[in-house]
């Protein structure tokens, strides 16, 4: 397996038409900037024959046309936009997500907070006082992933994933939190509900947060959140 050169890369072959350019073998906020980068700088100055981007927290993976591309030879192309990749890509979009935290809407926030020794405040004071990069989206289309919580905050998943979580509500796992889009399966802990929709595909662009977006949640009332739902 390559080691990882100086502008810390290395390429796996992921399958007979799609390459994996890996930045950091752990999640680190500087591998997140330089996956942010080449795609910046890919979509920027596209590769013929490069179909599809599918960015990760430290990963990068390039699927393309294997009529057009080997992998040595893409691998060399890509090696050459890392180069003149952008190492500072900026902060991405400011945005606020208004949460009813706690109840049936956050039915796991006071598990949270014994767990942690806290009361349910301080919980709510802590995710609330956070500002959570979008490293990048996945599992369902407009779920992203963000981080880090604060490590007072930093809790497993759970044992048993419910059969189904609502859509808008604010889960945490490990050192990462985000925002269900549409009603799945889940494992992560529910510490309430926003009423903003993550995915809409009437909307432009169609997901509500986007790779390098800063997101800051803002604690509503059960009433403001049923105004906002209902706007």
């Amino acid at each position: 397996m390559e080691s990882f050169g100086p502008k810390n890369a290395r390429f796996s072959k992921a399958s007979d038409q799609s390459l994996l350019v890996y930045f950091d073998e752990k999640n680190t906020l500087d591998a997140h900037r330089r996956v942010a980068g080449l795609l910046g700088r890919l979509e920027q100055a596209p590769l013929a024959g490069v179909r599809n981007l599918h960015p990760a927290f430290r990963s990068l993976l390039v699927k393309f046309d294997p009529l057009r591309w080997k992998h040595e030879e893409l691998e060399e192309a890509l090696r050459s936009r890392i180069e003149t990749a952008p190492q500072d890509v900026g902060k991405g979009r400011a945005i606020e997500i208004p949460v009813c935290y706690g109840g049936e809407l956050g039915p796991d926030l006071d598990d949270v907070a014994r767990l942690h020794g806290m009361a349910a405040e301080e919980v709510i004071a802590l995710h609330t006082a956070g500002l959570y990069v979008v490293f990048f989206l996945g599992f369902v289309p407009g779920f992203a992933y963000m981080g880090d919580l604060p490590t007072e905050l930093v809790t497993p998943r759970l044992a048993t994933p419910r059969k189904s979580v609502p859509a808008g509500t604010v889960g945490i796992a490990g050192r990462q939190t985000g925002v269900y889009p549409f009603a799945t399966p889940g494992g992560w802990r529910l510490l309430g509900r926003t009423p903003l929709k993550m995915f809409q595909k009437e909307r432009a662009g169609m997901c509500l947060l986007r790779l390098g977006d800063r997101v800051k949640f803002v604690a509503v009332s059960r009433e403001r959140f049923l105004e906002l739902e209902n706007a």
